[in-house]
């Protein structure tokens, strides 16, 4: 079996930071890859060190006739089964040919540039049913999830963030963007002046945010960390997780939390409200309602025995369903019935 990876992601992104982890995987699962991505040394170079076979091509716009060729030209070279195409522009950008095309959607895309794709993925059941909405067979589309890295790690010390050991701690990750509303957390942080806030992340809103922080009288107890490469020693720093995003297709960070032991508190959005079961596996709010969120982080925070209820129940959902060993296996099935 041989599959070519074709991603045309951005730096930074949940799709991209799925792909650095299921190629690899993958490889280790002995299935044999050529990889095009995007150019960008970081990835390349991650990916290299896995013993992956790695192309970089520019993937630019309209004007680039370069990357189409030379995705040609990988393709006719390698002579894969499958051609596993990842965002909008690697899946418009590649050619037909005697394999079989898949596009892999991690949310609700234009479908224009999967046209000629003969199956598509989802990572969620609800991209999963928008697809036979919009007039995609059944045997064409499947659902195939995400996992995440279930190694857990030393605490990252609170001091180095200026944050007391003694105090609550809540944890929030993703892109300082309008969509994952950190203005809903911060507006909730305010009702809650005995916690600490962690977010792990960057993005346009960064300034916006810390304005807002410190007209709520939050700025004090707020900590925005960047883009980190060592989540799992944020987790293992943590009281509670929460996910508070007006739009979210999946939520890897619900997932994240599961793996971690962590008790989740996530806005009803797509992706963690079908994750979440309310009060068994994690807390769900209205979304954009900092009151309610609020209300649930003092919850969780006085009741231990909820917090170890929800936070072990999530872990039992990871351990069945997102581990690393049972989506390869998933995706090496997936593989070899499309392929015959």
């Amino acid at each position: 079996m041989r599959v070519l990876q074709a991603m045309a992601g951005a730096a930074v992104g949940g799709a991209e930071a799925f792909f650095s982890r299921l190629v690899p995987a993958l490889g280790r699962a002995g299935l044999e890859q050529r990889v095009v991505i995007r150019r960008n040394a970081d990835r390349a170079r991650g990916l290299r060190a896995a013993d992956l076979d790695v192309v970089e091509l520019p993937f630019g716009g309209a004007i680039d006739i370069y990357t189409p060729i030379q995705l040609k030209r990988q393709i006719a070279n390698f002579r894969p089964d499958v051609v596993l195409s990842w965002m909008n522009r690697a899946s418009a950008m590649c050619p037909r040919g005697e394999f079989v095309h898949v596009g892999r959607l991690g949310g609700y895309y234009d479908l224009k540039y999967y046209a000629s794709c003969d199956h598509l993925i989802g990572n969620t059941e609800d991209i999963v049913a928008h697809l036979g909405e919009e007039g995609w067979p059944g045997d064409r589309v499947h659902y195939l999830p995400n996992f995440v890295n279930g190694a857990h790690e030393a605490p990252w010390p609170r001091a180095k963030a200026f944050t007391p050991d003694r105090s609550p701690l809540i944890l929030a990750l993703g892109r300082l963007h309008a969509n994952k509303a950190f203005d809903v957390l911060l507006r909730a942080m305010a009702r809650v002046p005995e916690a600490y806030l962690w977010i792990a992340g960057e993005g346009p809103l960064r300034g916006e945010l810390l304005a807002l922080a410190e007209r709520l009288g939050v700025k004090p107890r707020l900590r925005i960390l960047g883009w980190r490469d060592d989540v799992a020693s944020l987790y293992a720093a943590a009281d509670i997780v929460v996910c508070p995003s007006r739009f979210e297709p999946l939520g890897n960070v619900v997932i994240e939390a599961w793996a971690q032991s962590l008790p989740i508190i996530a806005a009803d959005s797509a992706g963690p409200g079908a994750l979440i079961e309310h009060m068994e596996t994690g807390v769900l709010v209205p979304v954009d309602d900092h009151v309610a969120m609020a209300r649930a982080i003092k919850i969780l925070l006085t009741e231990r025995s909820l917090r170890e209820r929800v936070a072990g129940a999530g872990f039992a959902v990871y351990s069945e369903r997102f581990t690393e060993s049972v989506v390869i296996e998933r995706y090496m099935r997936f593989f070899a019935q499309i392929s015959r």
